[in-house]
């Protein structure tokens, strides 16, 4: 006879996640580390009496117990989570829990940056009373025509996996697909199990089973033999061949093995924002970001290659400059890619695999010294990675140290204190760009930038997440004044729990990077500028007589504020020596501009308006339809 024990659904929930674990190269790691939440009617009986349970070890037995971290944003307790998965290698996870309504709502845009990034998060929303004693209860979405919808339903387009537990029994096999799903390489993301209230509290005689320790192997899928034969050829064949480093290298922790590939064979790396450190910035062979936000060495290689070899990359539109920039007639494109979606874009030959193990195949195929590019081409592009990284010293300088900085010259302040072990997160705005461009990456995961979703808000809380993961490496949020007043509500959450996260605050009165785009496309500026109200309606007088450093104060953080170049040397080494959250505030000199870094060396498309009257957009779409008459489709 099975033997079982009692225990309600939220109970049985939270004991079951605190045994599940992943392992791969031999490293095993809890599953699911954590659990935030934000407590209300939907679920503070259910889940937030079973978190209580199991806090700590129960009286006679060993089960691990199940950390809590308290939010104040529900969509940030996600980035917090987000942040935490991928500083852990997408090894160990957090869960999110939210009550009815508004939580559960807010829980879309975390988990859609979640699923588009490929990072695990699992979300616990309560869900309205799967037995209907009342109808509609307390925010109830009522739908006419479907009685089974909830607004949980919102999830599920940006879910890998939903379900909505309306039995006991039915948590067995929702749970089982849930882990599953988190710990697969190719499907992980956002991970949704909707919770009735009602239910949360039910008790059911669960079979022991459900209870003991299972490991979720995350496999490493070697190629196929087909596949890797026609890359070898592809190699072989290639002239001018280009690689371009995706996220996917840091997953599957490939960053030695593209090392040694590249150096042995050559070929020049570049990286997507995801990618970026995929190569430390002084190795040969790194030719830093491609695409809009990309460098001009690695976009004039791009324009020029025959063969772009792509690894662990979705070639998203900033990645491809919008169709335009692999220009050179008969390229082709070779992408090893752990999901075969992503391995058949661009019409390329796929190689179907994980990134590491994928690597060593293709060079342990290709031979010892059987393969190297010309020494023409190896000289040419290290010269054009020095004229480049005289620009970004260029950038970097202030000349005169007692005026107020440039956003380049920010970075280059923060660039002179840091060393390998600084982790920098960033999202939005103009510094992504600057970032891309500009930084010198030091660590394969220094340079953790969302910008799959480029969520603005993201930065605070993610960096919690991440130095959770990392508790003794300095922690930077970069943050704009635009995203800071998205979601500043996580210091709070940083203070409580004496999480020493760094941030360093950039006031430049507006959404500067949307500001540059808006004038490049005819939309002169219009609406994003933080100045008071004219009388013409127009947003163009004085800055607003806002003091967000004084806000951060506010929450309970630890402020330094930086007027010039010298002080801004001075503030950030006595934030980064701090061991308590520190906020580094700045003024920028370039208020109106996006950030005097250089342009964008690549396209991207931005539609400008067909028809119109003033000057502006007439002439942007005269520009425009120049750029689109230059895109293809690689078939």
């Amino acid at each position: 006879m099975t033997s079982t024990t009692r225990l309600t659904v939220a109970q049985a929930l939270v004991r079951f996640l605190s045994v599940q674990y992943t392992e791969r190269d031999g490293v095993r790691r809890r599953l699911i580390g954590a659990t935030w939440g934000i407590f209300g009617h939907g679920n503070v009986a259910g889940l937030g009496q079973a978190l209580i349970e199991y806090a700590t070890a129960p009286d006679g037995e060993t089960l691990p117990a199940m950390p809590f971290h308290q939010g104040r944003n529900e969509q940030s307790m996600v980035h917090a989570a987000v942040g935490y998965a991928r500083q852990s290698n997408r090894l160990s996870a957090h869960a999110v829990t939210t009550s009815i309504g508004p939580g559960a709502t807010n829980l879309v845009t975390g988990a859609a940056l979640a699923t588009i990034n490929h990072l695990p998060v699992l979300l616990l929303p309560g869900d309205t009373f799967a037995g209907r004693p009342a109808d509609p209860v307390l925010q109830q979405l009522e739908v006419p025509y479907a009685g089974d919808v909830s607004v949980n339903d919102c999830l599920r387009p940006v879910s890998r996996y939903f379900d909505r537990i309306t039995r006991p029994e039915a948590l067995i096999p929702a749970a089982l697909q849930a882990m599953r799903v988190l710990a697969d390489p190719v499907e992980t993301g956002a991970v949704t199990l909707a919770l009735p209230q009602d239910v949360q509290a039910e008790a059911y005689d669960w079979p022991e089973e459900f209870f003991a320790e299972r490991t979720w192997y995350v496999r490493r899928p070697a190629a196929d033999p087909a596949e890797l034969a026609a890359a070898v050829r592809a190699v072989r064949a290639a002239q001018r061949p280009l690689i371009i480093a995706g996220g996917g290298v840091h997953h599957s922790r490939a960053e030695a093995a593209l090392a040694e590939f590249a150096s042995a064979t050559g070929i020049p790396v570049a990286s997507t924002q995801a990618g970026k450190g995929s190569l430390n910035h002084d190795h040969p062979q790194d030719v830093g970001g491609i695409g809009h936000t990309g460098t001009a060495t690695a976009d004039e290689l791009a324009r020029l290659a025959d063969l772009v070899i792509g690894i662990g990359t979705r070639y998203t539109d900033f990645t491809t400059g919008s169709g335009t920039l692999f220009e050179r007639p008969g390229v082709r494109f070779l992408n090893l890619n752990i999901g075969a979606y992503d391995g058949h874009k661009l019409a390329g030959q796929p190689l179907v695999a994980d990134a590491r193990d994928g690597l060593a195949a293709l060079a342990r195929e290709l031979g010892p010294d059987a393969y190297r590019v010309a020494p023409s081409y190896l000289a040419e592009y290290r010269e054009d990675k020095e004229r480049w990284e005289q620009r970004v010293d260029a950038c970097y300088e202030a000349e005169e140290p007692d005026v107020r900085p440039t956003q380049p010259q920010v970075l280059g302040a923060l660039d002179e204190i840091v060393d390998e072990s600084d982790i920098l997160v960033n999202a939005a705005g103009s510094l992504p760009g600057d970032l891309h461009k500009l930084w010198r990456t030091r660590s394969f995961d220094q340079y953790h930038l969302e910008y799959g979703y480029s969520c603005m808000g993201y930065e605070i809380p993610a960096a919690i997440g991440v130095k959770l993961a990392a508790p003794d490496r300095p922690v930077w949020a970069l943050v704009g004044d635009g995203t800071y007043l998205m979601m500043p509500t996580e210091i709070v959450t940083a203070v409580q729990e004496g999480i020493a996260i760094k941030v360093l605050l950039i006031q430049n009165h507006g959404y500067a990077s949307i500001g540059g785009l808006s004038e490049s496309v005819g939309g002169e500026r219009f609406g994003t500028a933080y100045r008071q109200q004219a009388d013409d309606g127009s947003y163009t007088g004085a800055p607003l007589p806002v003091d967000l450093a004084a806000n951060a104060a506010s929450l309970g953080m630890r402020v330094l504020r930086a007027k010039t170049v010298s002080d801004l040397r001075e503030a950030l080494a006595e934030a980064r020596a701090a061991d308590t959250p520190t906020c580094v505030y700045v003024e920028t000199e370039t208020a109106d501009t996006v950030s005097g870094a250089p342009p964008a060396q690549a396209w991207w498309d931005v539609p400008v308006a067909a028809t119109a009257t003033r000057s502006s957009a007439v002439k942007a779409r005269e520009l425009y339809e120049r750029h689109v008459s230059t895109r293809r489709r690689h078939l």
